[in-house]
């Protein structure tokens, strides 16, 4: 597992984990896409009890869940190269379109230079490769005090904002 952190701590002890499509689902399982669609009457019970996470591909984008990802606790968003910005957009239209308040996780091939963009696009769980420093990763979300762009937590660009 990833060293697992949010916008404030390290998160030593989470309940989540990862199932596979052939597994039986318990709580707190991150499931695909594909079985999330194929079996959503089924599960939507264990979705509204908060106890059931969403995993996107990269090649997978938001409006696959659409209006259906709030019943969804947590929806994780890889990163499958660093250099591939598609989860950026998918997790701005989660939160702008579709207003998703859960938790947000980006994982796969995550780095520390990319958390302060990754949380302006709403993401608020980071799965760090293995390689990052936990510190540093948490410093990083002070990296800038000012920015001149809107985000997903302040739509006004600088000027407005004055």
């Amino acid at each position: 597992m990833a060293n697992l952190i949010n916008t404030e701590q390290h998160i030593e002890q989470d309940p989540w984990h990862w199932v596979d499509d052939e597994q039986a689902i318990d709580e707190f399982a991150i499931i695909s896409l594909e079985r999330w669609q194929a079996q959503q009457t089924e599960l939507k019970g264990q979705a509204l009890e908060h106890k059931l996470g969403v995993h996107l591909r990269s090649d997978q984008t938001a409006d696959q869940l659409g209006e259906d990802a709030h019943l969804l606790a947590l929806i994780s968003i890889d990163f499958p190269k660093f250099t591939d910005g598609r989860g950026y957009t998918t997790a701005r239209l989660l939160r702008q379109t579709y207003g998703y308040q859960g938790e947000l996780q980006a994982s796969g091939d995550v780095l520390i230079d990319q958390l302060f963009y990754m949380k302006r696009c709403g993401f608020n769980r980071f799965a760090l490769r293995e390689d990052q420093d936990i510190q540093d990763a948490l410093d990083a979300f002070a990296t800038f005090s000012v920015t001149y762009q809107s985000d997903v937590s302040d739509p006004r660009p600088l000027f407005r904002r004055r």
